[in-house]
């Protein structure tokens, strides 16, 4: 294991905000991610639906996870969700992040979130750039 991914592993375990969405690190490997988030009642909006914040932090986090593998530290400069279905409290979404390009100054990748069912919920691409120091 390289020692990004073993770094990356540990940082799961201590990361605020991972652990108060109760979100968890399934796989990790260069260039790849999949994290898992479990729904709760407290995430529905004013529609009855899962708040796209929430679908958006699961997402964010593979990204940082996949992005991060690849060239440490990074920072994201752009993020593009498009929401193709609903979620509800009970769901279990699980994003995945596959690193498309990954360069000097830029590293691009694609992202999808799923159901537990394998229904797509959001399909998004993302961009990071990397940074000289880790950022507090």
């Amino acid at each position: 294991m390289s020692a990004e991914i073993e770094n990356l592993r540990d940082l799961e375990r201590t990361e605020p905000v991972a652990a108060f969405l109760n979100m968890k690190l399934v796989e990790l490997s260069p260039g790849h991610a999949r994290v898992s988030m479990a729904m709760k009642p407290e995430y529905i909006n004013f529609n009855g639906m899962i708040f796209g914040g929430i679908i958006s932090a699961v997402v964010d986090q593979a990204f940082a996870y996949a992005t991060n593998s690849v060239i440490t530290p990074n920072v994201a400069s752009q993020l593009n969700i498009h929401f193709i279905a609903s979620a509800a409290a009970g769901d279990t979404l699980t994003a995945e992040c596959n690193v498309v390009k990954s360069g000097r100054r830029v590293c691009i990748s694609e992202m999808r979130v799923t159901d537990q069912n394998g229904r797509v919920i959001a399909i998004c691409t993302g961009t990071t750039i990397p940074v000289d120091r880790k950022i507090a």
